[in-house]
């Protein structure tokens, strides 16, 4: 029998499996170091690099040589991966030196390097496809550094002579001399709760900044951050399926209690003077560090609410600061991936809101930022500084995501625009990838001025799914981006009056961070498998979500559920209105995350609209969710209930009880989900007991927030379209 599409999505994690990722660019544009598995179905993740001149990608190094055991993760590790969704396994994450001739990476605990600049002894060049590479092999193949274990994020120095890591909650450097000597460098010497070198939950999750410590640009010292999650709340996430194991106890700060306490410490590696105290306790929150050749460390901090942030610069004999620059919003500053960061010229690369647009601006220091794109064009992060140039990403139109360039010739397009796109660049030489509607995957493109372009082949299997063909329109008075999807045997605008309409499933996120509707086929495999099922699927990204300017992000500010389900509703109502043949007699919802919770919303509060829901790992309280996000939004909850109260999926359950026909609803979570415990589940379960609301829970053991496992994420689609059908009775 041929595979179902559910089956294979599973297999090949979402169809993630096989796409090269992770680029460093060598600063002389000479090589490219990546990531890449040897086939669409192949979890192991190897380490790749690519001769620009020749255009020759080698495999310098595969786990399965190397003898990792991939069951045999620390625990730490494990926590970094669901931070970060890693859904593979291998080497899923390294570091390279300055000149990107050596790499370092840790397996099972164990930490590895491996030189990328030698062909001929690390790996066969692969004249062929890359599924049949040689195993690394010779003198210049990956070896075991002589470090403690578990070892944590290994990053060597500039100069690729020395590797810091965190093992135990220390900080250590290792000579990568062979033999060479393994020293401490920040140690809480036992004390409970204290790490160095490592993110703090709320870091890892919400900031996107998943590391603990940084290298001077000549290697001479370290900037690193200690956490104290004494002041933490402890919850404890328990099996119940393995009753005779000890719950497992996470530091979990959730809104209102207190977070982990953050202070950073420069320490010298000369021995001349002892680690020195930065500094920057105005502000909780470490969001960001950056230390480039020629300067001194900058660092971003911002208030517990938000409202205000800055840019600090670090005395780095002192650890004395010095503020270079304050954003302040009466809402809430987002944070922008990629700033700051200099330009050759001596200025600091930042973004600034301003006439609704989140724009690039350039500050020398001491002057105010001057902005260098136009209103409309929404900045999404900063990608590299190579000397002069800068690369971003931004949107003019929100559900693409196009590659733009400032440097001294002014700004330009970079990518061919219509899909999403991203990038790198070092020495001239630039590294983009591309999805669009057009092509299944993902392109990779290699150029350097004077030379043909490379590309660096996707491994990824194509979809055993008729083609997704996305409608994209503009939704009702707020234009809210929205996308259809019909089946393939189905012709929209075809419809005629007395024949069967079809059923409609709303496949939102709808919320901060999250957006669906892009001009990028991938996104749309799992909504086009259920229209095969004879669904019309409608996708809308409404308020809160990104790329729609500064304001569009905030009008969910103090109300994280009006505002969401209104601009679900309406987009519904609006695809209706241009597509005859939806039927909004049988409407069904279902989502995952802030989906699961919108869902969930839906039916409760307006099951005059949704007939059936899904929701799947549900924030139903979001007095249990962490800080950095639900603060930003809600604010403090002793001083804003109304706003908790007002989001509460419990709440609402009050309202819905007075309705007549209760509307099936369905609840999954994941027994070990450690970012939305299961707690919120389990409270909204008993709210609807107590108010006699009928609904099914299905508990997944040991499953987390991604439930990627393969079974699971096979029979998640299968058991969803069941209830769903079953739920509209069709």
């Amino acid at each position: 029998m041929t595979e179902s599409f559910p089956r294979q999505e599973a297999r090949t994690r979402r169809f993630t499996l096989g796409v090269p990722r992770a680029f460093q660019v060598s600063p002389d544009g000479a090589r490219v170091a990546f990531l890449r598995g040897m086939g669409g179905a192949d979890p192991v993740t190897c380490l790749w690099v690519l001769d620009v001149g020749s255009g020759t990608e080698r495999l310098v190094a595969d786990p399965r040589t190397l003898g990792a055991d991939e069951e045999d993760l620390p625990p730490a590790e494990r926590a970094r991966r669901e931070r970060v969704r890693e859904q593979a396994g291998g080497i899923v994450a390294y570091a390279c030196d300055r000149a990107v001739t050596m790499a370092a990476f840790a397996l099972s605990g164990h930490v590895f390097a491996v030189p990328l600049t030698d062909g001929s002894q690390a790996g066969r060049p692969q004249t062929g496809s890359p599924q049949t590479g040689s195993p690394v092999t010779g003198p210049g193949a990956a070896r075991q550094v002589m470090t403690r274990t578990p070892a944590l994020d290994p990053r060597p120095d500039p100069a690729g002579r020395r590797l810091a890591y965190v093992c135990d909650g220390a900080l250590r450097v290792a000579s990568l001399a062979d033999g060479g000597k393994d020293r401490v460098i920040a140690d809480p010497r036992g004390a409970p709760g204290v790490t160095f070198g490592l993110p703090e939950f709320v870091a890892a999750e919400e900031m996107d900044r998943h590391r603990g410590y940084w290298w001077a640009p000549d290697g001479s010292a370290l900037l690193v951050a200690r956490v104290d999650e004494t002041p933490v709340t402890r919850w404890h996430i328990a099996d119940p399926a393995r009753p005779e194991r000890e719950a497992a106890a996470v530091a979990y700060p959730a809104a209102g209690t207190p977070n982990a306490d953050v202070s950073l410490l420069l320490a010298r590696l000369d021995g001349t003077s002892a680690a020195v105290q930065v500094d920057w306790h105005a502000f909780p929150y470490l969001v960001t560090a950056h230390w480039q050749d020629g300067h001194d460390p900058l660092i971003v901090v911002q208030s517990r609410d938000q409202r205000r942030m800055r840019i600090l610069g670090v005395d780095a004999a002192s650890g004395t600061t010095t503020v270079l620059h304050e954003e302040g919003d009466p809402r809430w500053l987002e944070i922008v991936p990629g700033v700051p960061a200099w330009t050759a010229d001596g200025r600091i690369v930042w973004t600034r809101d301003e006439q609704d647009t989140r724009r690039l601006v350039l500050a020398a220091p001491g002057l105010e930022p001057v902005p260098v794109t136009p209103p409309g064009l929404q900045v999404r992060g900063v990608l590299d500084v190579d000397g002069d140039f800068v690369l971003f990403q931004a949107s003019g139109d929100p559900a693409e995501v196009g590659l733009w360039s400032y440097g001294p010739a002014g700004l330009r397009r970079v990518g061919e625009g219509g899909g999403t796109e991203g990038g790198t660049r070092g020495g001239g030489t630039t590294v983009t990838w591309r999805r669009s509607l057009d092509q299944d995957g993902v392109t990779v493109r290699v150029s350097r001025p004077g030379r043909p372009a490379a590309d660096i082949a996707s491994l990824a299997e194509h979809p055993a799914l008729a083609t997704p063909s996305p409608v994209l329109f503009r939704a009702g008075p707020r234009q809210i981006v929205t996308a259809v999807l019909f089946p393939s045997w189905h012709r929209p605008g075809q419809h005629q009056p007395g024949q069967g309409k079809l059923p409609v499933l709303l496949d939102p996120y709808g919320g901060p961070h999250g957006q669906r509707v892009v001009r990028a086929r991938s996104a749309y495999l799992v909504p086009q498998w259920f229209a095969e099922q004879g669904f019309a699927v409608v996708i809308a990204d409404g308020r809160g979500t990104p790329a729609r300017g500064p304001a569009w992000e905030r009008a969910v500010a103090g109300d994280l559920a009006d505002p969401v389900l209104e601009d679900q509703v309406d987009a519904l109502h609006a695809a209706a209105e241009r597509f005859d043949e939806l039927d909004t007699g049988r409407v069904a919802i279902r989502g995952w995350s802030f989906g699961g919770f919108l869902a969930a919303l839906a039916v409760l509060r307006r099951p005059d609209v949704f007939h059936a829901a899904v929701a799947g790992a549900p924030v139903t309280d979001w007095r249990l969710y962490d800080t950095h996000y639900t603060e930003r939004y809600l604010g403090q909850p002793d001083r804003h209930g109304d706003a908790y109260d007002r989001s509460s999926l419990v709440f609402s359950v009050e309202r819905a009880v007075v309705q007549p026909s209760p509307r099936p609803l369905l609840l999954i979570h994941g027994l070990a989900d450690d970012n939305v415990v299961v707690a919120h589940t389990l409270r909204l379960s008993a709210a609807l007991l107590a108010a006699g609301y009928p609904h099914a829970v299905l508990p997944l053991s040991g499953i987390t927030h991604m439930a990627s496992q393969e079974t699971v994420a096979e029979n998640l689609l299968l058991l969803q379209l069941d209830f769903l059908r079953r739920g509209l009775r069709m």
